[in-house]
């Protein structure tokens, strides 16, 4: 190519005409071959309605399939530009149609574009001979208008710039015929125009040239050599000039693709004819056939592809064997039948792995493109997804699908999709290929962590060592990686007045539950709290979990002997009880009273007479469990003046822990004795107004004052405690009335104590105490006669074990409380048993009874929150004369949340 023409063509180039079209989802673009780099294409961004700012975070890409980076985009301007030297008849060849097919992705969300830049042709091939000189055998007897045919030229452009006209140079003798058939095929021939003379000329030398109809046009030369020969007179001639044949792609070796058959007019060796191809031979039809010299049969010597080749032209000539060969010459066109030998080709590009959880239906996963070498039928592909599931393909851009999702994914029920997309072609039989795509689930953090129960129970032994290790609670997560690390933290509320972190702990990580310092059962019996768990997912999700802790008691508490004979050995001596020498066997001395915190089996006491001051057999014995001292025979002169006992009272824990309390009785004649309680009874009503003031006689009118004010409180009490029992009972836990309780025969006391110390939630400790006259109706179930009421604890021996689970509140330290306050009003008197009989307030004496005692609830499980205690007996004794002359005094103390003092 020249300069002029090379300046020209760049020229042309840099003026390149660019059109664009939206349809169906594809823009197209052209644009002239041999641009130079950096060669504006199109505004490629703007074209598809993408804006310039976003192309770099939106990660902008073109992918051009099998193709070099002819084309390039810059994403800063989104202007499309040439990338490298761009040749047509390079990418595209012959074929009229050239094109490079763009994808263009962007992503979040994720599209495909489809863009289509249509390569135009540049005359820049110009027409080539297949020899650059050519010699042509003529003899001198051939007539006028004799034709012999030429090779024409071939241009590698298309259109326009492949169309070519032929010119002969100036001859006298030939000229040039130039003929073109409906399959676009161009025939030359050299026609003799007046007969040639040897004798005159024997060479002639003639030029032809071809010249293309392109901007600029540009020719191809050869030289044409004409020796004129003296001899054989008829050339070899065909049946048809240009012969068409058609044959399957998948013909085997050897297939006959047809016999040609010249014949000659000459005698003898001028008409025996040889067949060949005539010179320059194509490479790949010396490849693929063979011409039988003798026969003129073309066979099939090679393999026919149609997708690579789907025509052959094969020249023919036949030559005579004469002295001066003479030559007939024929065109073959074989066009080869395209079978469905090749199966469909499926590749996988673009993936958006993983696909989240959350995702929503249609999002795009991943670009499939198929593709099939046959034509036609064989041609057309159509894909297929297995297994079924919330996945489809959808076509986008002929042989172009999107994998998309069309339903929700479950990462805990399903990590990874493994597909399989099929591409079946439409051939007979039908071909088909796979490809494997395995899509992975991403994690979203959609599940919370969850605990096995909703709540857990836990029991734990008081006076535990702090820091301890109490309990593990453990949640799951089906969720990955940071979704499902869960860490552990305590509900925070308040204790009472104290924190619940003051109490216990949770470890963040392996959600041990430690107890930071020693429970007391008799401070706390039930811990109730929750722990969160929590993953680390964004946003994070949690569930609690609630835990029970019971504080078990264990016996940490020794007993304690109520007032006044618990400071009886402080004081400096024994409480001293007169006793008078006539009362009978059974007579209530005094009753030591006595409590212990612990509970259950911890609190279950029990009384002992360990000694006596003096000698001989001991007219005087304890209840095992009632601690009271009675007589147990006629006391005579020889027992002495005074008696010193010592109890010793006991809890049934492991090890038992024990308390003593002394005892001074004081025998006296009869006369002596109502004296003595005269003289007692003033003293301690006068003790209970004014403890520091002196004994004084009491004035006549102060005791009628006494008396009546007592009457009426009596009266007041009696009618309140009617009213009372007709009420119907309320549940345990209710702060409704408390139990409804009854005396014995001998008059007892029954006590009902209701108690409940549970922190559960925000509420105060309440505690209800209630004590009542021994003057209230029978109890049904007390038949036991005196006798067995006074001998029948020594009978029965050792009391039945109760259940271990039994629990013994703890509460009745309200109670002993309640009852020194009201000995030290003075509101006890002396009960029907005698002077010296105090009335039984109340007492931790476990209520497995002696003859004629009331039995206690037994069995009570340990999530119990409130207990009643029933106590007994009374005077065993049916009451005398003397007791009718008792002023009894009955009184009701009623305690919620702070203690409220009586009146006296």
């Amino acid at each position: 190519m020249g300069g002029p023409q090379r300046a020209q063509h760049l020229l042309f180039s840099l003026l390149l005409f660019t059109t664009w079209e939206l349809g169906s989802g594809q823009v197209h673009y052209s644009l002239l071959e041999e641009a130079k780099h950096g060669t504006f294409v199109g505004r490629i961004a703007q074209d598809l309605g993408l804006e310039v700012g976003e192309l770099v975070t939106r990660l902008f890409r073109v992918v051009s399939k099998g193709r070099r980076d002819y084309l390039e985009v810059n994403v800063q301007n989104g202007i499309l530009f040439v990338n490298s030297w761009i040749d047509r008849e390079e990418l595209c060849g012959r074929s009229p149609v050239c094109s490079i097919h763009l994808e263009v992705i962007v992503e979040k969300p994720l599209q495909v574009f489809h863009v289509e830049v249509e390569i135009k042709d540049v005359n820049d091939n110009p027409p080539m001979f297949p020899e650059n000189k050519k010699e042509i055998n003529i003899a001198e007897s051939r007539p006028p208008d004799a034709r012999f045919p030429l090779d024409g030229a071939s241009d590698a452009d298309v259109g326009e710039n492949a169309a070519l006209i032929y010119r002969l140079s100036p001859s006298e003798y030939f000229s040039l015929d130039v003929q073109s058939d409906s399959e676009q095929t161009t025939s030359l021939s050299l026609i003799l125009r007046k007969s040639l003379d040897r004798e005159e000329t024997q060479q002639h030398h003639l030029v032809l040239t071809a010249t293309d109809r392109g901007k600029p046009e540009l020719t191809g030369k050869v030289e044409l050599l004409i020796k004129v020969l003296d001899v054989n007179d008829n050339a070899p001639q065909f049946d048809q000039t240009v012969y068409k044949v058609r044959i399957l792609e998948n013909a085997a070796n050897g297939t006959l693709v047809i016999q040609l058959n010249a014949s000659d007019s000459d005698d003898g060796t001028n008409g025996h004819i040889s067949y060949s191809f005539r010179s320059p031979v194509p490479p790949e039809v010396r490849c693929t056939f063979h011409i039988g010299p003798d026969t003129g049969e073309i066979r099939i010597k090679g393999e026919l592809d149609f997708e690579k080749t789907n025509m052959y032209e094969i020249r023919v000539e036949a030559i005579d064997k004469g002295n001066l060969p003479m030559a007939g010459h024929c065109t073959v066109l074989v066009e080869i039948l395209d079978t469905n030998d090749n199966s469909p080709e499926v590749s996988v590009t673009s993936l958006s792995l993983p696909v989240r959880e959350d995702s929503p239906p249609g999002t795009v996963i991943a670009l499939i493109s198929v593709s099939d070498r046959d034509s036609g039928a064989n041609g057309q592909v159509t894909c297929s997804l297995s297994p079924p599931g919330p996945f489809m393909l959808v076509s986008t851009f002929r042989n172009y699908y999107s994998l998309v999702l069309e339903g929700p994914v479950d990462r805990e029920s399903v990590l990874a999709y493994e597909l399989v997309v099929t591409a079946r072609d439409g051939g007979t039989p039908a071909l088909w290929a796979t490809a494997s795509v395995s899509v992975g689930i991403g994690d979203v953090n959609d599940n919370a962590p969850t605990f096995e129960q909703p709540m857990y129970t836990v029991f734990v032994k008081e006076n535990n060592p702090p820091g301890c290790h109490i309990f593990t609670v453990s949640a799951s997560d089906p969720d990955a990686q940071e979704n499902a690390l869960v860490s552990y933290s305590l509900v925070e509320r308040r204790v009472g007045e104290r924190p619940l972190s003051s109490y216990v702990s949770v470890h963040s990580e392996s959600g041990k539950v430690y107890a930071l310092q020693p429970l007391d059962h008799e401070e706390l019996e039930l811990l109730q709290f929750q722990v969160s768990a929590r993953d680390a997912g964004f946003p994070p999700l949690g569930s609690n979990v609630s835990l029970q802790v019971f504080v078990l008691d264990e016996n940490d508490n020794a007993p304690k002997v109520l007032p006044p004979l618990a400071g009886s050995r402080a004081s400096g001596g024994p409480e001293t009880k007169l006793v008078s020498q006539s009362v009978a066997p059974g007579h209530v001395v005094t009753k030591i009273r006595a409590v212990d915190a612990d509970s259950g089996y911890n609190a279950w006491l029990s009384y002992e007479l360990l000694s006596e001051v003096g000698v001989g057999r001991s007219p005087f014995r304890v209840g095992l469990y009632t601690g009271e001292i009675r007589t147990t025979r006629v006391l005579e002169e020889s027992d002495g003046p005074l008696k010193m006992l010592l109890v010793l009272v006991k809890d049934h824990g492991e090890p038992a822990l024990s308390a003593t309390a002394t005892v001074s009785v004081s025998l006296l004649e009869s006369g002596q004795a109502l004296k003595a309680l005269s003289e007692v009874a003033g003293a301690v009503a006068e003790t209970g107004i004014r403890k520091e003031a002196a004994l004084v006689d009491v004035n006549m009118y102060l005791i009628i004052a006494i008396c009546s004010v007592s009457s009426l409180l009596v009266l007041s009490l009696l009618l309140y405690v009617a009213l009372r029992c007709s009420a119907p009972p309320q549940g345990d836990y209710g702060p409704g009335k408390p139990t409804l309780v009854c005396s014995n025969e001998a008059g007892s006391w029954s006590y009902s104590h209701q108690r409940r110390q549970i922190y559960s939630g925000e509420g105060t400790v309440k505690n209800d105490l209630m004590a009542f006259s021994p003057n209230l109706p029978p109890c049904p179930t007390q038949s036991h006669s005196t006798e067995q009421q006074e001998y029948g604890a020594e009978q029965l021996g050792k009391p039945k074990q109760p259940n271990p689970d039994w629990r013994y509140s703890a509460s009745l330290r309200a109670g002993m409380h309640s009852s020194v306050h009201l000995e030290e009003a003075g509101i006890l008197r002396a009960g029907p048993g005698g002077p010296d009989q105090q009335w039984p307030t109340v007492s931790s004496a476990t209520p497995e009874p002696e003859a004629g005692e009331v039995s206690p609830p037994v069995g009570a499980g340990v999530n119990s929150n409130s207990w009643t205690f029933k106590y007994g007996p009374g005077n065993p004794k049916q009451p005398g004369p003397e007791s009718k002359k008792q002023t009894q005094v009955s009184f009701l103390l009623r305690r919620k949340g702070e203690a409220s003092q009586p009146h006296p």
